[in-house]
Formats: structure tokens, C-alpha cells, sequence
């Protein structure tokens, strides 16, 4: 059995009709199992992949947010008794040729993290504005109270080690997920790891839902997020433990 064939890809979708058959034809290429959650999609997504035979499906009757995609992908991993779980977008901003290497990362970690900031590719894109510094600010302030050293805290290409997925307990439904999960495992003592990866924007439309396409609302919305993940984590009686001092360039 070859290492990838332990691990599963997995895509939340939530209306993508314009890019999931081209993301997915790369995707089957690096991935032996590949799950789409489908989170309520009404533009013609859902009939797409029921057409497919070489992907799985778990569908949400109604859209309930990226972040309770996500957890109904990790809740099938755990469940189906996979190594680990890669993550990936399906808006084509992630490369799927870098799920092997994600993988292999998983080695020596429990968490490995895509950036688009810890390396420039030729051909990388410009952020919006607002998303780049409302990213930077929350990411500083991620290391400053968790003491890690991420350069991009919203990556949504990731990888998880189902070993340390159980120790998670994650409930945001939302686009502020990876902040509730950094406090989980900051607190959980998991070893993560940062590897670089394109930036590259082609929704620079994307809604965030309502009042949170406003930035300065989307910002205290993190940041409340964030204070609620630490208050929960203290009300179970975690503490935070300290964890090895390394040098953020």
C-alpha cells in the first residue's frame, strides 16, 4: 500500500461550477480517495459531481459555512480510518500537484500549513489589500498569545494527521475556523509546520457573508473568535503549554 493511498484529499465546494471538473481532474491525479463536501451548492455544482464516479460526495442540504465543511471531512477521515486528511480549495487557488508533498511533510509534523508568504513564485499574484493586512494583523497576533511562528493564518491548503485531528474540538462553522483551530492545537501541544505555496487569487470577489464583507467587521470578528476559542480552552481547564522557542525570520 503506497503512502498516499493511507490519506485522503478532501475539497469543501460551495458553488464552484466554473472550476470543480478541472480542479478535480488533478486533483484524482495526486489523491488515491478523493471527498467533495458539497455544502449546499445551488448553481449547478451538486449535479456536476454526480456525474463523477471517481470522487466521494458527502452533501450538506443546506450551506452551513467552510468551516462545518472542513469538520465534515475530518469527522469522515477519523471515521474511514485514513492516516491523515490534505485539504485544498476548489476555486483553483491551490495546486493539487503539492499533495504528495504535503504528505511527506506529515512526517514530521501534525499540522502542515500552506503559506504564500514564506517564499515568492514567479507569477504570484497580488492579495487584495484589505485580506493582506487584515491576514498579517491576525497572524501576528496568533503568535504573539499561541508563541507559534506562521507567516499566513487562513491557508486553506492543509494537512492533518488524523492522530491529531481527534484531539480537536472544533465548532466555528464559519471562514474563522483556522482560528479556533490554532488556539486547539496550540493548546493540544501539536507540532506544526509552514511549507510555501503560490499566491494565487482568481475570486477577488469572494463574500464573506454579509456585515463580514466589511473589513473592519471582519477583523473584530476574528478576533472575538479567537477570544472565545481561548475562553473555551481555559473553561475545560487547559493551560497553554510552552512550547519550544524557535526563531521566526
Amino acid at each position: 500500500m503506497s503512502k498516499s493511498s493511507r490519506w485522503l484529499a478532501a475539497l469543501p465546494v460551495y458553488n464552484e461550477v466554473n472550476y470543480v471538473d478541472d480542479v478535480l481532474n488533478e486533483v484524482v491525479r495526486y489523491a488515491a480517495t478523493v471527498l467533495v463536501v458539497d455544502d449546499g451548492s445551488g448553481d449547478g455544482t451538486a449535479e456536476r459531481l454526480e456525474r463523477r464516479k471517481d470522487v466521494l460526495v458527502c452533501r450538506h442540504s443546506e450551506n452551513r459555512g467552510y468551516g462545518a465543511a472542513l469538520k465534515t471531512a475530518f469527522d469522515f477521515a477519523i471515521a474511514e480510518g485514513f492516516e491523515g486528511v490534505v485539504t485544498l480549495d476548489c476555486d483553483g487557488q491551490h495546486q493539487p500537484c503539492r499533495i504528495p508533498e504535503f504528505i511527506q511533510t506529515a512526517d514530521q509534523a501534525d499540522i502542515v500549513s500552506g503559506s504564500r508568504y514564506l517564499k515568492s513564485y514567479q507569477g504570484d499574484d497580488a492579495p487584495p489589500e484589505e485580506r493582506l493586512k487584515i491576514n498579517r494583523t491576525i497572524t501576528r497576533e496568533l503568535n504573539e498569545r499561541l508563541g507559534f511562528c506562521l507567516t499566513d493564518a487562513f491557508c486553506g491548503f492543509k494537512a492533518y494527521r488524523t492522530s491529531a485531528l481527534k484531539q480537536l474540538n472544533i465548532t466555528d462553522t464559519g471562514y474563522a475556523m483556522p482560528l479556533q483551530l490554532w488556539v486547539e492545537a496550540a493548546a493540544a501541544n501539536l507540532k506544526v509546520v509552514e511549507i510555501p505555496v503560490p499566491l494565487i487569487y482568481l475570486d477577488l470577489e469572494r463574500s464573506f457573508g454579509g456585515a463580514l464583507d466589511q473589513a473592519e467587521t471582519r477583523l473584530r470578528h476574528y478576533r472575538q473568535v479567537l477570544d472565545d476559542a481561548f475562553a473555551s480552552v481555559m473553561a475545560d481547564g487547559i493551560s497553554f503549554p510552552p512550547r519550544e522557542e524557535a526563531a521566526c525570520n
